[in-house]
């Protein structure tokens, strides 16, 4: 067997343009162009690339976008201050802080002090809670990039048992909360497995989807995964010998029905969605001030 590659960089190219026609339909009938803001602090080299990456999307579908560049040493209170002025600021839609902040600051206190109607990472306490409910505002980048790779591939979720290799608050809870919702893009039995279960590789060989998002190189093999099982690889992983994923991609293809690849897969679909939830909150905001 050899799998089927799931290509999210083509399926995220395709979104982009549609999203695009969306920005221009939007602007037309509002007069407002939605506005994604930046802050980054510091000069993390991996961080910067993130950030101009996400710039040159914005600009791609037509998302005005600013940039707020902070010094390392910046304050935990500087830091709230800027976010404040955002959250202040009508002509802006969307936050993005990214992440890691340096160490005297505390990223949990930043987060939840961004407006959740701006917080476009859904990062946010509220958000995470409406989620769980079944009444997103925003659906967080990554787990809603997965979602789209495998509604957009026919991969059918309704009845399937995902297995989820990682519990981070970024990937592994959002995506189990959202999978299991009633309707479109849910409907499955999750398992969430982490470096406390027991016999992970029993537990793995039963998943029709097997997510994995553990942050350790090529760690789930061919002899993991169930025959004809769909595996999203959400790890990216810099080696010797170049980016790798979570999951050992050649010895995982031959098994696998279908598989993303790294790179090329999860990861430019996370970004996409990024612009998805900035228009989204640009709707939001515009509707309330409307009203």
């Amino acid at each position: 067997m050899s799998a089927a590659i799931l290509d999210g960089k083509s399926l995220a190219k395709q979104i982009r343009e549609e999203l695009a026609v969306e920005v221009v339909d939007f602007i037309r009938t509002t007069e407002v162009v939605p506005t994604l803001a930046a802050v980054l602090v510091g000069h993390d080299p991996a961080s910067e690339v993130y950030v101009r990456n996400k710039r040159r999307d914005c600009e791609i579908v037509g998302i005005h976008s600013q940039l707020v560049e902070l010094p390392a040493e910046t304050t935990e209170a500087e830091l709230l201050d800027v976010v404040a002025r955002l959250n202040a600021d009508a002509a802006v839609h969307g936050i993005l802080v990214q992440l890691p902040l340096p160490k005297q600051i505390d990223e949990t206190a930043v987060l939840e002090a961004i407006d959740p109607a701006k917080d476009v990472d859904a990062f946010h306490p509220e958000n995470v809670g409406r989620i769980m409910q079944g009444r997103p505002r925003f659906l967080p980048c990554t787990p809603s990039g997965v979602q789209e790779l495998l509604l957009r591939n026919d991969v059918p979720i309704a009845g399937a048992h995902v297995v989820i290799v990682g519990r981070s608050d970024i990937v592994g809870k959002p995506l189990a909360g959202m999978l299991v919702q009633r309707g479109r893009g849910g409907d499955a039995t999750v398992t969430v497995c982490h470096s406390r279960t027991a016999d992970l590789a029993a537990i793995t060989r039963q998943a029709d989807i097997l997510v994995v998002a553990i942050g350790r190189p090529e760690f789930v093999t061919g002899d993991m995964i169930k025959p004809g099982a769909t595996v999203v690889d959400v790890g990216i992983n810099r080696t010797d010998v170049g980016l790798v994923g979570d999951v050992e991609f050649a010895s995982a293809a031959k098994v696998a029905g279908r598989i993303t690849p790294v790179p090329g897969g999860v990861g430019p679909l996370t970004r996409t969605m990024l612009l998805v939830n900035t228009l989204t909150a640009a709707r939001e905001l515009t509707a309330r001030v409307g009203e």
